[in-house]
């Protein structure tokens, strides 16, 4: 059975490290799908889908998986109608989509494939939002991610991009007007204006 598990991996974490883990142990083959693989370089989306897939390889190298392993970047559509013909024209067929994420799965079951909830592991550390913001603040981020994951962004002088498409220098001042979440949790600061 061929499984399949889709994220933005902004950056990969332990939580999606766990998720890995417990799926590779109900399939034979597992397909990784980097959604968003178009975006990069700004606060929700700082690394490019090339760095995000060198991530997931070389954490996945360090569970010692013997089973196949396919990491796929995926741009979006934004057509929800069309998005799960689009995903499944790019990867190798599947039998079953991992996921908690309610879209996803409702997209998936509407297309007939069967979908098995993830487990979420920690998630108000465990979670790409969370880490970013420790990145921004200065603050320890690197026991949220896998060692690997830490030695590329560090490579890439991740930590550096994100404070400087936050503006910030390196006196770790406060900007009250920064925003790392999601482009929705972004709607009521823009509609306060209107």
């Amino acid at each position: 059975m061929r499984g399949f598990f889709i994220g933005r991996f902004q950056p990969y974490h332990m939580g999606h490290h766990e998720v890995v883990k417990n799926i590779i142990n109900q399939v034979d083959e597992l397909i990784i799908g980097i959604g968003s693989a178009q975006e990069s370089h700004d606060l929700e989306n700082p690394f490019t889908a090339g760095e995000r897939i060198l991530m997931i390889s070389c954490a996945i190298d360090e569970l010692e998986i013997k089973k196949k392993v396919y990491i796929i970047p995926l741009e979006d559509i934004y057509r929800n109608s069309l998005w799960v013909s689009h995903v499944c024209s790019m990867v190798p067929p599947f039998d079953v989509v991992f996921s908690n994420n309610p879209l996803v799965a409702r997209l998936f079951s509407e297309a007939g494939k069967k979908i098995i909830n993830t487990k979420m592991f920690n998630r108000e550390e465990y979670q790409g939002t969370e880490i970013r913001r420790r990145m921004l603040e200065n603050e320890e981020w690197e026991s949220l991610v896998p060692k690997s994951v830490s030695r590329i962004i560090k490579e890439i002088d991740g930590i550096r991009r994100i404070r400087d498409i936050a503006g910030r220098d390196d006196n770790n001042e406060k900007d009250e007007g920064i925003i790392i979440g999601s482009k929705a949790d972004v709607k009521p600061f823009m509609n306060r204006n209107e």
